[in-house]
């Protein structure tokens, strides 16, 4: 099948076998989505796996992205406070000229803690440190040296807005954002600083806190959303340090057991345009502890 067609093809599954409920990403009121590229900031029990499919000036690329999440730690109120990750992708590159390429991107490892969380107000800050360990393969990785930087993350809902006319639809709002900088222990290269934005509007929270206009499944859980990711080599190979700038805009939908998303991709810098010819972008986050209930296990909490 061809890979611009499995996003797709996810979304019209996963839709049609689709519960009612949600369960992961809470805070107050709000559920929050699992963007496409913006770092989730909630430490949660889940499973992603994110196909997609980008086409640029003289390549096409086609990736197959998956990382677990388990949260290892609640607060006394049963709140997420620390969780453990890892993750890769395999990738498809065929150029427009030359032999197709193939292989593993780097294994990642990250650690996530929510040092701030204020449940009326809908809002959630973590720090998190990440670990990029140098075992893809050389001809479709482009960083080839162990990196090690901090990250900075944050949720924000605005159901904390009075309930008045007209404001009271911005009350769906919300935003998810991370900032981070993950440079080389050893090498010249890969000294990366990344930043994304994604603002969403929920459905959901508008049906259940706003005003019920009668949407039925699967229209009454889902969700619109944008991001806007950059990032950049500020330290690198003459001709590749120039910031890579794209808005990732989607529609997402949020069940009992899993989420399923997907998107597109546009440049908004001429840096960008290049690889941003065409892209599909898909994403399947299994809440995997609404499954096996031994998922749910953790060192420590409520």
């Amino acid at each position: 099948m061809p890979p611009s067609r499995w996003g797709a093809v996810v979304f019209v599954v996963c839709c049609l076998a689709a519960g009612a409920a949600y369960a992961h990403g809470v805070v107050g009121d709000y559920v929050f989505i699992e963007p496409l590229i913006t770092e989730d900031p909630i430490p949660a029990n889940e499973w992603d796996i994110a196909p997609q499919w980008t086409k640029g000036a003289d390549h096409q690329t086609a990736a197959i992205g998956s990382s677990i999440e388990k949260l290892l730690g609640t607060d006394s109120e049963g709140l997420p406070r620390f969780s453990v990750g890892v993750g890769s992708a395999w990738n498809y590159q065929w150029p427009t000229e030359g032999p197709d390429v193939h292989g593993f991107d780097n294994v990642e490892l990250d650690a996530k803690y929510a040092f701030w969380i204020v449940p009326p107000h809908e809002f959630l800050m973590s720090l998190a440190a990440i670990l990029q360990l140098p075992t893809g393969n050389s001809d479709t990785e482009e960083r080839s040296h162990t990196s090690f930087g901090p990250e900075l993350l944050w949720a924000k809902a605005l159901g904390d807005l009075p309930n008045l006319p007209v404001v009271k639809y911005l009350r769906p709002l919300g935003f998810q954002a991370n900032l981070g900088y993950l440079p080389a222990l050893s090498g010249p290269t890969s000294h990366q600083l990344f930043a994304n934005q994604t603002i969403e509007y929920s459905l959901l929270y508008l049906s259940n806190s706003v005003r019920d206009f009668g949407l039925t499944q699967p229209f009454r859980n889902l969700f619109l959303f944008t991001e806007f990711n950059y990032s950049q080599l500020i330290a690198g190979p003459s001709g590749q340090t120039f910031p890579n700038i794209v808005m990732t805009p989607g529609i997402a939908y949020v069940g009992y057991q899993f989420q399923v998303s997907v998107g597109t991709q546009f440049a908004l810098n001429n840096a960008s345009i290049p690889d941003t010819h065409a892209a599909v972008l898909a994403l399947l986050d299994i809440f995997y502890d609404s499954i096996i209930p031994q998922g749910i296990w953790k060192l420590w909490g409520k």
